[in-house]
């Protein structure tokens, strides 16, 4: 999987263009968590390589970066957790979920 690291606010905007002609999938990861592993390995596990053909993956390390979860909080109206997916289709949040209800399949069921 080539994710694109998130990690400038900058960044935000970029996924707010890009999600007007392919959805974007946001994966919030905490290195010290051991479910936010399970749910990263389960996701790597099925992804295949032509999905990137479909949705942007973009990856958010949040011990090194929670201001920026932050502030994705607060532009798509999303509480925080994690381990957590959203999908960002048009500008806007149109997905999202946690913990052990990350699913393969739901997501691709959602683009």
């Amino acid at each position: 999987m080539n994710w694109n690291k998130l990690t400038a606010t900058t960044q935000i905007e970029e996924i707010k263009q890009l999600s007007k002609s392919k959805p974007v999938l946001i994966f919030k990861h905490s290195t010290r968590c051991s479910v936010s592993s399970m749910s990263l390995d389960r996701l790597l596990r099925n992804w295949k390589s032509t999905d990137e053909d479909k949705i942007a993956p973009f990856f958010l390390d949040l011990i090194a970066n929670r201001s920026l979860s932050n502030q994705i909080e607060e532009e798509f109206g999303i509480p925080h957790e994690s381990p957590q997916v959203i999908i960002i289709k048009e500008g806007k949040a149109v997905y999202d979920n946690s913990h052990y209800g990350i699913s393969y399949l739901e997501i691709m069921e959602q683009i």
